[in-house]
């Protein structure tokens, strides 16, 4: 990835403002932050603050957690191998923010998003495990990320890209399986009504699963909708 010298400022600054991409992406391990809470009470959606450290070298993160029904969610929290002495600090309706320990256990990413020249724009948990939205400074970035996370096992989906300079209101641009998998079931008429392909002929017309089938239309699906939506 290359940084251009940045004269207008008079100071020598690199800038990767030009060009980048921006991810979203959906990790999954067992040992990633929270991860078995989130497992245990998925209704409730939790989202990172800030984290620092502590006086005792251990690390400090502050969450927000969102929903209605928090007693599984604060019973997980309790026997949570990757995070230790949870207090809630504050609450308010359907929201509520603790302060956790990470154990040596848990397993960040924020190190592996930094060194690959990325910048992290949103977190949050979903049903299975964190989604991310990644600036990355290009598609090396986005792939030396990937490999930074199957070095640990982390399971990583790509769920949408689009040119990180692209209009904020552009539709997000559908990964490349999706867009095949899309255009295979429009053509073959499986919205038409009434179907002409089932999901398990699809499958066998793309050579996958057809749980692979199943979730690809429903995650592009959910994205186009996002998109026209937001």
């Amino acid at each position: 990835m290359s940084l251009d010298l940045a004269t207008e400022s008079g100071v020598g600054v690199r800038t990767q403002v030009d060009g980048g991409v921006l991810a979203q992406l959906t990790l999954s391990h067992p040992d990633l932050v929270l991860g078995p809470t989130l497992g245990r009470a998925p209704e409730i959606t939790v989202e990172p603050e800030y984290w620092t450290d502590a006086d005792d070298d251990r690390t400090v993160l502050f969450i927000t957690a969102s929903g209605d029904e928090f007693g599984a969610f604060e019973t997980a929290l309790g026997v949570d191998p990757t995070v230790a002495d949870p207090v809630l600090v504050d609450r308010a309706p359907g929201r509520r923010s603790y302060r956790l320990a990470l154990t040596d256990r848990a397993i960040t990413l924020v190190d592996a998003t930094a060194a690959v020249g990325g910048r992290l724009r949103t977190c949050a948990s979903c049903r299975t495990g964190w989604r991310f939205r990644i600036r990355f400074p290009d598609r090396d970035a986005l792939v030396a990320f990937n490999d930074r996370c199957r070095d640990r096992d982390v399971s990583v989906s790509v769920e949408h890209l689009r040119p990180a300079d692209a209009d904020a209101n552009a539709p997000v641009a559908l990964t490349e399986k999706q867009r095949e998998l899309l255009t295979v079931a429009y053509e073959e008429g499986y919205f038409d009504v009434p179907r002409r392909i089932s999901q398990d002929e699809l499958a066998d017309r793309l050579g996958v699963s057809k749980s692979a089938v199943s979730q690809r239309l429903r995650r592009a699906i959910a994205q186009l909708c996002g998109s026209t939506f937001d």
